[in-house]
């Protein structure tokens, strides 16, 4: 979506709708990329900022659901080096039993 068509709808957009995020499948494996997330990046007073404006998903860390989180300062990808940025990741997951491993099939013998 284009910048103007983006803020048009942004600006139509009710406030404070119920956040109602799909919970990542307890059994899900790979890049969670295309699944319901929050990223939130830039200084520490910005990202708390946004976060306290999110704590409807507090209610997530439940006995169904779990929060995925990551805060941390962000790093240069080339040297590894501490930048002056922050960086935070919060996700919904289902929770679920520990998995079962196959058994193995016994050889019978004849």
């Amino acid at each position: 979506m284009e910048k103007k068509p983006f803020l048009k709808h942004w600006a139509k957009l009710r406030l404070n709708q119920k956040l109602a995020p799909k919970p990542v499948r307890y059994t899900h494996e790979g890049s969670t990329y295309a699944e319901d997330s929050i990223r939130i990046t830039g200084s520490k007073a910005f990202v708390d900022s946004v976060l306290s404006r999110l704590k409807d998903l507090l209610r997530f860390e439940s006995d169904e659901t779990r929060l995925q989180v990551v805060y941390k300062k962000s790093t240069d990808r080339e040297s590894g080096k501490p930048l002056a940025s922050y960086n935070c990741y919060v996700q919904v997951r289902a929770r679920g039993g520990v998995p079962t491993k196959k058994k193995a099939k016994k050889k019978q013998i004849r």
